[in-house]
């Protein structure tokens, strides 16, 4: 189904990793989560739409959901999958995924670019990072990864979309939560992602 065939939990590495190539650096309810999904398949990235759906409406309602240890305004009305701790909300091309995992210390930039990148792009779907940077969010600072990637295979067309997405590592007391966003390339949700981004927060 849809997407996500990016990353698995690093227990059974849902969230994604990827051996970089890169300039460097996730869901969906009968699919596996585009962060979530377990294929080190080495695969050529496919052809964007030219016209993509995908976008969030600005009429969409958000509600607030309670994770394990931590809380996150996601679209009302998604489709939701569970996998113990971690969870994934998706709704047609668009998603979103959790995976919670320990953490000795805190993430740096350093060692996700060369640690945590490589291995993100080794297991996904053609996976290429366009820029990873340190991000101010509520939250505290965080590692953002934004990067594409190939959604799993349609279980009936076998059609694959080319997706865009964001990925957010938190960190607090030795838990990662690495929240995922995606979305076929060139939709626009800036305003969504952010607004779901932002609203991530520890308890």
């Amino acid at each position: 189904m849809y997407p996500k065939g990016t990353l698995m939990p690093r227990s059974s590495r849902h969230p994604a990793s990827r051996s970089v190539t890169v300039i460097f650096l996730g869901l969906a309810a009968a699919i596996c989560p585009v962060i979530a999904c377990t294929a080190a398949i080495a695969e050529t990235a496919v052809a964007p739409e030219k016209n993509p759906p995908g976008d969030i409406p600005d009429t969409q309602a958000f509600v607030t959901y309670q994770g394990s240890g931590y809380t996150l305004k996601v679209p009302e009305g998604w489709a939701r999958t569970d996998a113990g701790t971690n969870v994934s909300f998706a709704s047609k091309l668009d998603g979103l995924s959790v995976t919670l995992t320990d953490l000795a210390t805190a993430p740096s930039l350093d060692w996700a670019k060369q640690t945590y990148v490589p291995q993100m792009v080794a297991k996904g779907r053609a996976v290429e990072v366009t820029k990873i940077n340190v991000d101010k969010r509520l939250a505290g600072d965080t590692i953002k990864i934004a990067y594409t990637l190939n959604s799993d295979p349609n279980p009936v067309t076998n059609k694959q979309i080319r997706l865009e997405a964001n990925r957010y590592l938190f960190f607090k007391a030795g838990k990662l939560a690495e929240l995922d966003l995606y979305a076929p390339l060139g939709a626009d949700n800036v305003d969504q992602w952010q607004l779901m981004s932002q609203s991530f927060a520890w308890r």
